[in-house]
């Protein structure tokens, strides 16, 4: 009787799970974007890969030349930072290939290709199977095989099909293909939804930035500042789309495509996951006078500790294990970014507070409140990984005052230069200030003015205080978030100082000729009462001008008739 119970129990048991909804199917994406998407956490790969994807190349969120499309059109390079709007594949190939031929052909046309992808795990996946539990990498079993599923899911793989190789032919034209590729139809370049075929939960855990950085008065549009979102604050950008110096505007799009693909981090062809996890993957973007990440983690003491032990890191581990079994001694970009409630995914920005540009109105406010505070208490987590709580408390505390100090220093140097704006006093404002090119506004304080210039538009105080938030102020925040005491001083703090002074200097130079000038006018009305003679005025009225030129005229008369008196008594 009661091992007939215990095997029923057992049954129905087991047809729970395989009916249930397989909720550890899905870990590492947020409850968010399944709400954002409409969808259950249930949903089968395939039904997860569409939802995303259709989200994806919407243009009303953000996919293709966004809302001022109409003001520019692309450059040759333009296809290659975004491929899906602008790539063609190339006519004077002529050729129809296999899978083997694409290998053999550009092994003498490109070798440098050829050879990176040799390099990689996508060019034997069977090696990847061998793998046993004292391998460092064996945790590559465990997703090659969520590869396939999702691949099965898709229909891109059959029921007991393995997955051979990943080259040339499966990301240029299409996955586990067996047809010859005509390079004139079917080539294209790969998108970030052409990788998320495989890799399924890193596409959604990028795309759920979406849907985890929600502003509380709306700071910050929807998603933004992201990687996911990216492109789009690029071509949205009204002076990015006006400027007719289309390579100068051009050069914001190298970095700003993570949106559109997937090889800023994880370059080609190789795709290495152990370069990715290093923090030379986020140096090319991450560094400038804008947002100088690198520059401050690389001198920091995290910074410089990384340099000095990095080659004794074992980088094949993942990087929840990095610390405890990896050798890592010293924290990353990726250990603190990508970390959140001690598990590490590619959205990288639920713990954004400041969000880096940090005069941007109402952040500091953001900051403070609970939205802010819950974040803040995210990082405390974050840190204690390596310190105590009370340092973790008090550094944090450090790096909000000290941004708030320079805040205080800008949003008064700000209202200067905003009343002189408003009085239209400001150099050539009211005769020599051409607008900028549309679909940019010519209004105070501007993305453009650090971008585009005629004439005076703008003038040169107006530059230095937009330099002040977009330089100074990221500079000062940015070293002091990762702990590089020069950078705090040289280029944040003693340089938001320097602009201050000199807008306060020519604030005083402005109304010390305001005065002058009161005082000529008052001098001129003075000078109407007291006037001999008027050879200038048509009207009747008499100027300071015309006074002199009277007094002249009457002293000359005088000297002649004195002249000819001194004649006659001779």
């Amino acid at each position: 009787m009661i091992v007939k119970h215990v095997a029923k129990y057992a049954m129905v048991v087991c047809g729970l799970l395989l009916a249930a909804p397989v909720y550890a199917q899905y870990p590492s994406i947020p409850k968010e974007t399944f709400e954002a998407l409409k969808i259950e956490r249930s949903v089968s790969p395939k039904e997860f890969h569409e939802a995303l994807t259709t989200r994806y190349k919407d243009p009303g969120k953000g996919a293709g030349k966004g809302q001022y499309g109409q003001y520019w059109e692309p450059i040759a390079m333009t296809k290659y930072f975004d491929p899906a709007t602008f790539y063609k594949p190339p006519q004077s190939v002529k050729e129809v290939a296999t899978r083997e031929q694409c290998v053999k052909c550009h092994t003498d046309e490109s070798p440098g290709w050829v050879a990176a992808w040799k390099r990689s795990v996508h060019s034997n996946l069977d090696k990847i199977r061998k793998l046993t539990p004292k391998d460092d990498t064996f945790y590559k079993k465990a997703k090659l095989e969520e590869v396939e599923g999702n691949l099965r899911s898709l229909g891109k793989l059959g029921p007991k099909e393995n997955l051979k190789e990943v080259s040339c032919i499966d990301c240029h034209v299409d996955i586990n293909t067996k047809k010859a590729a005509d390079h004139r139809v079917d080539l294209k370049m790969p998108t970030s939804d052409v990788c998320g075929n495989c890799h399924l939960m890193e596409y959604a855990e990028r795309e759920s930035e979406r849907d985890t950085i929600l502003w509380p008065k709306n700071q910050w549009p929807r998603g933004r500042p992201s990687h996911v979102l990216d492109w789009r604050a690029n071509v949205e950008t009204d002076i990015w789309a006006g400027m007719s110096q289309r390579e100068i505007a051009e050069g914001c799009s190298m970095c700003h495509t993570n949106q559109n693909k997937c090889d800023n981090c994880h370059t080609r062809h190789e795709f290495s996951v152990a370069d990715s996890r290093k923090p030379e993957a986020c140096g090319t973007c991450h560094s400038g006078a804008d947002h100088n990440n690198w520059e401050a983690y690389n001198g920091s003491q995290h910074g410089l500790g990384y340099q000095a032990s990095k080659d004794r890191w074992n980088w094949n581990l993942q990087l929840k294990d990095m610390l405890v079994k990896g050798g890592q001694k010293f924290p990353t970009c990726q250990s603190c970014h990508f970390e959140y409630q001690g598990k590490y995914t590619h959205n990288t920005v639920r713990k954004v507070r400041w969000a880096n540009y940090t005069f941007v109105p109402g952040i500091r406010e953001a900051a403070f409140d609970n939205w802010g505070l819950q974040r803040y208490e995210a990082w405390v987590k974050t840190c204690t990984t390596c310190h105590s709580e009370t340092f973790a408390r008090a550094y944090l505390e450090f790096i909000d005052n000290g941004t708030a100090a320079g805040l205080d220093k800008y949003d008064e140097a700000h209202n200067v230069v905003h009343k002189q704006f408003e009085a239209r006093l400001l150099t050539g404002q009211r005769t020599n200030r051409p607008a900028p090119p549309a679909p940019a506004k010519a209004l105070f304080d501007q993305f453009w003015q650090i971008y585009w210039s005629k004439n005076n538009s703008p003038t040169a105080i107006e530059l230095k205080l937009f330099e002040m938030a977009e330089d100074h102020l990221v500079q000062l925040h940015v070293s002091l978030a990762h702990q590089y005491p020069g950078f705090t001083y040289t280029v944040g703090w003693a340089a938001i100082n320097r602009a201050y002074v000199e807008i306060m200097d020519e604030d005083t130079k402005l109304k010390d000729r305001m005065l002058l000038m009161e005082r000529v006018a008052k001098l001129e009305e003075q000078s109407k009462t007291s006037r001999l003679l008027d050879f200038d005025s048509t009207d009747g009225k008499l100027t300071l001008g015309s006074l002199g030129g009277g007094m002249l005229l009457t002293g000359t008369l005088a000297l002649a008739g004195w002249s000819r008196r001194k004649k006659n008594q001779k």
